[in-house]
């Protein structure tokens, strides 16, 4: 009897952004047909010493990725299109990547830098409808902290879902251009199978105020300046830089743009036609000593605190041109990620002492959120109106507040799936949805042009390493006399500072020699058995004598 042929199943898996703030990815998979949405980083946490960036696992991928038609790019921030320049790598095939045109802008310049420039860049716009073998994918526009978000209806022969990206609903966008809540209803109406939507500010009650309030908040400031101006923030924040240039203009000051990515993207802004520039109102950084204080606005990155960036370097007294002055107002136009407090704060601290008159999010309204408060996720819960819920982007706080959202909102808590990176979460032609066997996923670590070569045990040994130090132990034995050749010679780093701690490494060194020997009088002269021994009964020794573990690191030679 034949085989009965199995129907095709729609399989979603989130490769990343569940659980967590930052790398996000999910797989959409239909028979022979697989799209990508989203490719992102993110940064590494204090247990993870060395390493650059995260990414995320992308072995899945790989063993199938001559079923790729697309990546699918919701907007351009580094926890959506971060990884690209590395997975396109990975993967060693051409797929054409979509997005709008300000997303691409800022994904070519990444693959420009990794000298990758044959990707096919495919620019799109809101309200066009793309088809992908089996998967036909509507794009709708949404207001978010980066101009060109969009949302996007996929539709695949079991079903339409709806899939937010990062989003929130500004009903006076800079731009004048709101989520389009419209189109949202009316494939509410034609029936949604699945909902999957941004979580980030799932537990902040109301709505997420106006991105217009912030440039108030700039115009009400800069009219009190008497001094120079000087506004750290994100990059990719077009619309902010459009509210400092026209803060600017009408307080008649000029602009300076400071650090790499700032003036990066805001030239590529311009030249999209995103970002308005004023004649004559832009100058160069070398040109500031030709203007007086009060006519000058300084917008730089560095809002984060991060050590290489424009306001911390000005802060320390480390850039080139450019230094905190007694009468200067500094706006930190940002709210600290998550992990970056510290460091934000050391900045600020800094600013305070050097003099200047310090406004953060802390004191005053200088920052707005770019994701969706409880409110604006019930609008869209309630115009979407779809059978299954998937709360994505988001720690577990964030995942767990949406989901008791959706219930409140009526929804089954037998219909909302709870995701975790890697798992399967299949859809059939009959409207059913289960678990199926996950996929390997997690956190794959980038370390210089090193891919996934730094691991948990090489990360050990860097906390290690940062904790207590290392001692190396060389030494050279004679084989044919059974006796030590020369050494044993011991070099601290960063275990003990060796001129104040003589006795203690010569009690070290007489305690190798009595290691070494014992070994050779039990007829144990071979390098790797002295190594054990010198690794556990030294370590052993150190603790004893210091209570610190430093690594050691034995070398033996036979001569």
């Amino acid at each position: 009897m034949a085989k009965k042929k199995e129907t095709p199943q729609l399989r979603v898996i989130p490769l990343g952004g569940l659980e967590e703030i930052g790398k996000n990815m999910t797989v959409f998979e239909y028979g022979d047909d697989l799209i990508v949405v989203d490719c992102g980083l993110s940064f590494p946490s204090e247990s993870m010493p060395g390493v650059d960036l995260v990414i995320p696992d992308i072995s899945y991928l790989q063993k199938n990725k001559e079923k790729i038609r697309a990546f699918l790019i919701t907007h351009g921030h580094e926890d959506h299109i971060g990884a690209l320049p590395l997975v396109l790598s990975q993967l060693g095939v051409r797929i054409p990547v979509y997005g709008t045109k300000l997303t691409l802008g800022l994904i070519e310049l990444k693959l420009r830098e990794h000298r990758m420039t044959d990707t096919p860049l495919i620019a799109i716009e809101p309200g066009q409808m793309l088809e992908l073998g089996n998967f036909s994918v509507e794009f709708l526009h949404v207001n978010h902290s980066i101009c060109g978000a969009v949302a996007m209806a996929i539709t695949s022969p079991v079903g339409t879902i709806v899939y937010t990206g990062d989003f929130k609903i500004d009903f006076t966008p800079v731009d004048g251009q709101v989520t389009d809540l419209q189109r949202f209803a009316q494939i509410g109406a034609q029936g949604v199978l699945a909902l999957f939507m941004d979580s980030t500010n799932a537990e902040r009650a109301g709505y997420t105020t106006s991105e217009r309030m912030v440039g108030e908040m700039f115009n009400t400031y800069f009219a009190k300046a008497t001094g120079r101006i000087i506004v750290a923030m994100f990059a990719s924040n077009v619309h902010r830089i459009q509210q400092v240039f026209d803060a600017a203009v009408r307080c008649d000051r000029y602009v300076v743009l400071n650090g790499r990515s700032m003036v990066n993207i805001a030239n590529l802004a311009r030249d999209l036609g995103e970002l308005e520039i004023p004649e004559g109102r832009l100058i160069d950084v070398d040109d500031v000593d030709f203007y007086d204080e009060d006519e000058i606005v300084i917008l730089t990155t560095g809002s984060q605190g991060e050590e290489l960036a424009g306001l911390t370097r000005m802060a320390f007294s480390e850039h080139r041109k450019l230094d905190i002055a007694q009468d200067d107002m500094v706006i930190v136009s940002a709210t600290p990620i998550p992990g970056n407090e510290k460091y934000v704060s050391r900045v600020i601290n800094q600013l305070f002492n050097k003099g200047a008159d310090v406004v953060y999010e802390a004191l005053e309204d200088v920052h707005v959120s770019g994701h969706a408060c409880q409110e604006e996720l019930k609008i869209i819960h309630a115009l979407v109106k779809p059978r299954y819920f998937i709360p994505i982007h988001g720690e577990s706080k964030h995942l767990h507040s949406h989901q008791h959202i959706a219930q409140a909102m009526g929804m089954p808590k037998e219909n909302i799936f709870r995701l975790k990176n890697g798992d399967v979460l299949c859809f059939d032609a009959r409207g059913g949805a289960r678990l199926d066997a996950s996929v390997p996923s997690g956190a794959v670590m980038v370390d210089g042009l090193g891919i996934g070569d730094v691991g948990n045990v090489v990360l050990k040994d860097r906390k290690h390493l940062s904790q207590d130090g290392i001692l190396v132990v060389s030494v050279a034995v004679n084989s044919q006399e059974d006796c030590i050749a020369q050494g044993p010679e011991l070099v601290s780093r960063g275990f003990v500072y060796v001129k104040e701690s003589e006795e203690l490494m010569e009690q070290a060194r007489a305690e190798a020699v009595r290691i070494i020997e014992g070994c050779i009088a039990k007829g144990h002269a071979d390098p790797g058995t002295i190594r054990n021994r010198l690794k556990d009964d030294l370590r052993t020794f150190m603790y004893q004598k210091t209570k610190r573990s430093p690594m050691i690191l034995p070398v033996v030679m036979l001569v």
